[in-house]
């Protein structure tokens, strides 16, 4: 029986926060920082949409990335022209990524 992940969570950009319970990088970011300004510019919601597609709903195994977090790091990894283990160390060491 092939088991698949879980389906991943999502959490839109829409969603309201609470004012004073984001991290301290979500306070101290740049807004001109061109990591910042681009996130702005991305469908979020539709390209997440059409990444869900490929998950079942029902599944099991470890929980999936966040569709964001997958998005993100596949636009990184071709912006910068990197190599998928430049891409991750390169998330971990700047925040604006």
């Amino acid at each position: 029986m092939k088991r698949h992940a879980p389906f991943p969570k999502f959490t839109s950009d829409r969603q309201l926060t609470i004012e004073g319970l984001e991290t301290p990088f979500h306070r101290n970011l740049d807004p001109e920082n061109r990591w910042v300004v681009m996130v702005r510019q991305i469908p979020w919601d539709e390209l997440s949409q059409i990444y869900l597609k490929h998950f079942p709903r029902k599944a099991t195994g470890h929980p999936a990335l966040s569709p964001r977090v997958v998005i993100g790091a596949v636009i990184i990894k071709h912006m910068c022209n990197l190599d998928v283990r430049e891409t991750i160390s390169q998330i971990n060491e700047n925040m604006y990524m």
